[in-house]
């Protein structure tokens, strides 16, 4: 693996105009506290459901970081067979066994990656995967589950029995992890996700135990039927796109859209079907379909972090933070570095989509503690104002200083990219938990606009570092001639190639140059008529 310091060099410098600074005065600020409650351990990729200030955790990985040899990813160690109630007021915490649950619960409410939403008294779980010894395999789990949030808290904090407030249903159409659930005017919207039968392998499918994995490619909505004795659901039509909505582990946030009308965005994601990066476009979704923003690029934050959603009624600005976790790039000393490991990162980030539709994406002063957040959950506070789809109301807020919630758990990472490490313990399930401020007319802090995140280009070369073999991936909103040119660090030119007739959308071309220096650093430049990126490459020795 190559040093922080070497990586500092793969520089992104898809801006306009290089060199320039963009930064605006802030709609507010954040401030974050730490807590701790004594004997709450740490946890990370979960379910979530609250009552009355107490929360109840299901399901989750009690380590960190997947491992890379079958035999230890996922393993059953690290499942979580606790349900787990956290009172973060009082600093307290519980738990009781799965065991008194039927087998087909006790298996589901373990597992990690459950798509997951509470409404009113109810939390209903989709999905998840992990071990299941009735199958005697790593599974998805095909069941939707309903759990009764307060009466579980309440006999979890009692010691009494709980199994009466669960209910279980099979679907095959929930066996999905990795994806995220939430509604638009009280239907329920899945977008995402993955069915992964059998063990982890990072050598593919046909090595050693073997796996299968199939993609949902879907926007499965459906709506549930629950009085709370009877479960049930009513399939609507879905939407399929092998292409865009070939997404998983990601951030699917609830939006207030322009038109003041509930939506969801599907910001980022992995992987594209074409190569292992992140997207960096994202997925407007409202309740007469979708709709694929090229026109936005976001390059911090991709996997499942900690989210906070804001909406302003008075400027019709909706506002989105993102709480570290891991993405492709990152900032150093205000430029873009962009690594293909796709390293742990410590930013924090605001996606702020206008009243015209524009989105734009913020780095704020404050970051991460340290590489922290990947597979962290936000439980707002209750009380805070929200519309129905949870997103605040940020008008609302009449104190200076408001705590909306907490950041609880997540993986914590010893280093930027430990995925290829070889020691027993370089990431570990966090049990930090953190408050949350949002912090009104405060004219300390800017934050830094992203400038490449307005571009269209969006240029992406893979592998990167690489031998002089690469792919160069981009996308065009008009059919007109492009350049693609190769600079060395002096500035001079050693190739340009002009295609006459490149394809409207995205388009993809190898590359092979002769004569780059080995750990030598090179500059490739992309120009349209109407938009210019560059990015630096390096030369693996």
């Amino acid at each position: 693996m190559r040093s922080i310091q070497t990586l500092k060099k793969v520089v992104l410098l898809l801006t306009l105009t290089v060199g320039s600074v963009f930064s605006q005065t802030a709609p507010f600020q954040i401030a974050l506290q730490t807590t701790t409650i004594s004997g709450l351990g740490g946890i990370q990729s979960f379910a979530w459901g609250q009552h009355n200030g107490k929360w109840l955790i299901v399901g989750g990985r009690l380590d960190g970081l997947h491992r890379r040899q079958p035999f230890a990813a996922f393993d059953l160690a690290g499942h979580n067979t606790q349900l787990i109630v956290v009172d973060p007021v009082s600093l307290q915490k519980w738990s009781a066994p799965l065991s008194s649950l039927p087998t087909g619960m006790q298996e589901q409410f373990s597992s990690t990656n459950m798509a997951f939403y509470q409404k009113g008294d109810y939390l209903y779980l989709i999905g998840g995967y992990g071990y299941s010894n009735t199958s005697q395999d790593h599974i998805t789990f095909p069941n939707l589950s309903a759990i009764k949030v307060p009466d579980v808290i309440n006999a979890i904090v009692n010691g009494t029995g709980f199994s009466s407030y669960c209910r279980q249903l099979s679907d095959t159409l929930f066996a999905v992890t990795g994806g995220v659930l939430n509604t638009i005017n009280n239907t329920y919207y899945l977008t995402g996700g993955q069915k992964f039968t059998g063990r982890y392998n990072p050598m593919g499918p046909t090595h050693g135990p073997g796996f299968v994995q199939h993609y949902t490619n879907a926007i499965r909505k459906f709506n549930i039927n629950d009085n709370g004795i009877t479960l049930s659901v009513s399939h609507l039509p879905s939407s399929y796109d092998p292409v865009n909505l070939h997404r998983r582990d990601y951030n699917v946030v609830s939006q207030i859209l322009p038109t003041g009308e509930e939506g969801i965005t599907a910001f980022s994601g992995v992987f594209q079907s074409t190569v292992d990066l992140p997207f960096l476009n994202c997925v407007n979704i409202d309740s007469t379909g979708y709709a694929v923003n090229n026109a936005f690029a976001q390059y911090y934050n991709h996997y499942h972090c900690a989210r906070i959603p804001l909406y302003s009624t008075n400027s019709n600005e909706m506002h989105t933070l993102f709480f570290g976790g891991i993405a492709q790039y990152y900032d150093s000393s205000g430029v873009l570095v962009q690594d293909n490991n796709v390293p742990f990162v410590k930013t924090i980030a605001r996606v702020t989509r206008n009243a015209n539709g524009t989105m734009s994406e913020y780095k704020l002063p404050i970051e991460m503690p340290s590489l922290l957040g990947a597979g962290s959950e936000f439980i707002p506070l209750e009380n805070v104002p929200h519309f129905n789809n949870e997103v605040f109301k940020l008008d609302d807020f009449t104190a200076d200083t408001t705590l909306v919630g907490y950041i609880y758990g997540g993986i914590s990472s010893s280093a930027a990219n430990v995925f290829f490490s070889n020691t027993s313990t370089p990431s570990i399930a966090s049990a930090q938990i953190f408050k949350v401020y949002i912090i009104k007319n405060s004219t300390v802090g800017v934050h830094e606009l992203n400038p490449q995140s307005r571009g269209t280009l969006h240029l992406q070369v893979s592998p990167n570092p690489n031998h002089g073999e690469f792919l160069i991936k981009f996308n065009l909103i008009k059919t007109e001639p492009i350049e693609l040119s190769i600079f060395d660090t002096n500035g001079e030119l050693l190739e340009k190639t002009r295609i006459e007739k490149p394809s409207l959308g995205e388009n993809t071309l190898y590359k092979k140059v002769k004569g780059l220096g080995q750990g030598g650093v090179y500059f490739i430049t992309l120009e349209t008529l109407y938009e210019k990126a560059t990015q630096k490459i390096i030369i693996d020795p």
